[in-house]
């Protein structure tokens, strides 16, 4: 072979290698980038040509699909109830992606899951149209209902959570106000643009499609006390609920000449426990915390799960309790003030905790992922810590069940041999505490055979309501005893 035609040769030997090269570069290094990337439409068509899984509770889809009437995206997202449900399972939308429970099993519902390949592919060979997995969720739908007809009822803003305190199933997750993911699941600029834009908190102010249950943190007032009762008992500083406290009355914080106040003429001069708690004692509290100091309370606190994320999967925002306070700090600490905040999550996990003899199981709302009826993967309960000792926690449940029985949280009150133990807050906001104030309470139900079905955590703010008719126990409490009967009428059928 002459020299220019052994040249011509080796360049094209090299420029088959080089094609070689970038061929398996794009299909074995970049596939899943380029599969991802978001301006690869074949891979969007692709996930939109068939009907998506369902979101599953008890037994029954709340989510759907259907044909679009237009465009290269075939099947697009409906919901049941959208509004109620939307702080559970979050949205699907041709146009803005997706959230939540449907963003995180995006994979399952798509059947697109790794865990998928092998019945896929058989489902494949025999000639079946390929179909997205289902999420089973721990929710219940009546008291689902009950806690979302409560806030829509009540008006204004809030949420509720649920828990069953036994395994940390999460029983009712609801928002309000809140909004119909239907309305923009499909890739029109005329209707789910609009509809998008719209909900956005910069066009609406009551920011509805902000999930108030998982990612607002209030100050939770009053309902902290129960905190700050639990690091008392587990720090051996009080050992009943019905020995007298080192409380004067009045009583300044620690370093300051400010008297910490309680809310009128109530009897909280060296009250017990009890009585404290009856009566929502800021003095004895704060006493307490001031006494035990910031280390043990935030220890106590980081027990209950303060200052950490939590994932249902769905991540809720880290509650906070301070660290580095002086006395007269933590003091307002721990009567929920100060830098205190809670989610609702959070409080509903102390009142389940305190339910379940002081363990604290790990919260969670998703209880099997399935592929044709057949599990993929089953959520186990997991203990997540345990803030009480069974004795101590059974002594809180004696001082929580006297504030529903004989003090401010008699409006829980369910009869028929159930027991409900809660706590009232009223949590101040704005400077100086201007604004209309948080109504807390937080509670649990236990049946005449000991066990406890559900906790309960409720927050309603509404900036428009009279600011003397306020209070936990009046605004909140109602809505907690109504998702506790409707948990307890699907667990006795009464």
């Amino acid at each position: 072979m002459n020299k220019p035609l052994r040249r011509i040769a080796i360049f094209c030997g090299l420029l088959v290698m080089a094609l070689l090269i970038r061929d398996n570069w794009l299909q074995y290094v970049k596939a899943d980038a380029l599969r991802t990337d978001k301006d690869n439409r074949r891979v969007a068509i692709e996930r939109y040509a068939n009907p998506r899984g369902d979101i599953i509770v008890d037994g029954d889809p709340i989510t759907g699909s259907v044909e679009s009437k237009s465009g290269d995206f075939k099947y697009k997202r409906t919901y049941k109830n959208g509004p109620m449900w939307a702080p559970v399972t979050g949205y699907s939308s041709q146009a803005f992606d997706s959230s939540q429970l449907e963003k995180i099993n995006d994979g399952i519902l798509t059947g697109n899951d790794d865990r998928l390949f092998f019945r896929s592919t058989l489902d494949m060979i025999t000639g079946k149209r390929k179909q997205g997995g289902n999420v089973v969720t721990t929710l219940n739908a009546a008291a689902q209902k009950a806690a979302y007809d409560g806030l829509k009822s009540r008006g204004g803003k809030g949420a509720v959570v649920a828990l069953e305190p036994s395994t940390g199933k999460i029983l009712a997750l609801a928002s309000y106000p809140s909004y119909d993911p239907s309305s923009f699941a499909g890739n029109s600029t005329d209707v789910d643009s609009k509809n998008w834009t719209k909900l956005q908190k910069k066009n609406n102010p009551a920011d509805p499609m902000l999930n108030r249950a998982l990612r607002e943190t209030y100050p939770p007032g009053s309902t902290f006390k129960v905190v700050t009762a639990a690091a008392a008992l587990e720090n051996g500083k009080y050992t009943s609920a019905d020995a007298a406290t080192d409380s004067p009355l009045p009583w300044t914080m620690p370093g300051t000449t400010r008297e910490l106040k309680n809310e009128g003429s109530i009897p909280c001069k060296n009250a017990t426990m009890r009585v404290a708690l009856q009566y929502s004692c800021n003095t004895v509290f704060g006493k307490i915390g001031a006494d035990l100091g910031n280390d043990k309370m935030l220890a106590e606190a980081k027990k209950f799960g303060f200052d950490s994320e939590q994932f249902t999967p769905v991540r809720s925002n880290a509650s906070q309790f301070s660290d580095g306070m002086n006395q007269s700090q933590t003091a307002l600490s721990s009567i929920g003030q100060y830098n205190t905040a809670a989610t609702p999550l959070q409080m509903a996990m102390v009142a389940s905790a305190v339910a379940n003899d002081g363990k604290l199981m790990k919260p969670y709302m998703v209880d099997e992922l399935q592929y044709n009826l057949d599990p993929i993967a089953k959520t186990e309960p997991q203990e997540m810590s345990q803030p009480l000792s069974p004795k101590n926690a059974q002594i809180l449940q004696s001082m929580m069940e006297t504030v529903v029985k004989d003090g401010t949280g008699k409006n829980a009150q369910i009869g028929g041999g159930v027991t409900v133990g809660g706590k009232t807050g009223t949590a101040q906001h704005g400077v100086a505490n201007s604004a209309n104030p948080y109504a807390w309470f937080i509670s649990y139900a236990r049946l005449s055979d000991g066990s406890s079905p559900v906790a309960v955590a409720v927050v309603i703010e509404d900036e428009s309501a009279n600011r003397d008719d306020i209070s936990g126990g009046g605004l909140a409490a109602p809505i907690a005893k109504n998702v506790m009967q409707a948990v307890i009428k699907t667990k006795t059928g009464s």
